[in-house]
């Protein structure tokens, strides 16, 4: 399984308005379609992409899922959302089976959280995505925990610089 994580982008701040309903930026939305296209021009077959409940995270999905046409719509795991848990988060990845590419769109500092313990097997590995940062994690598997490589880590700057 080839497992890419996506960093939501720059959301609104300032009070009066809740976490869970800060919404992408123009600025963010602008540097997602742009993050979006770069995914659709590599050709990434996403069998899935999963978000976070909260705002800002369901707009970059969908920002993603226009681009890439062929996407089915994304779902809804609470598990991705900040504070979600990580081992439930695994067993429902863990579900999708072993050929399926997937794109889970969410938080930090959830994402780098689970890509540590992909890669390193407990949070060592000390990433951090930008916001809209990729990540690509290879041959996830699931024998004795959950094991894969991180093949790239990517900031928005360095997918506009490779478009």
């Amino acid at each position: 399984m080839d497992l890419y994580l996506l960093r939501h982008g720059k959301a609104e701040t300032g009070s009066g308005i809740g976490d869970d309903m800060r919404a992408l930026t123009p600025e963010g939305r602008k540097e997602i379609r742009q993050v979006a296209a770069w995914i659709a021009s590599q050709g990434i077959p996403l069998a899935l992409v999963a978000t976070s409940p909260l705002l800002r995270a369901r707009e970059t999905a969908d920002l993603v899922i226009h681009a890439l046409e062929t996407c089915p719509d994304p779902g809804v795991w609470d598990e991705l959302a900040p504070g979600g848990d990580l081992e439930d988060l695994i067993i429902r990845i863990a579900r999708c089976g072993p050929a399926a590419a997937l794109l889970l769109v969410g938080h930090e500092p959830h994402l780098s959280t689970l890509a540590s313990r992909i890669i390193a097997g407990d949070e060592r590995a000390r990433l951090t995505l930008a916001k809209g940062g990729l990540a690509k994690i290879r041959g996830v598997r699931f024998v004795n925990g959950i094991t894969g490589e991180l093949h790239w880590l990517l900031t928005p700057r360095q997918i506009r610089a490779m478009r």
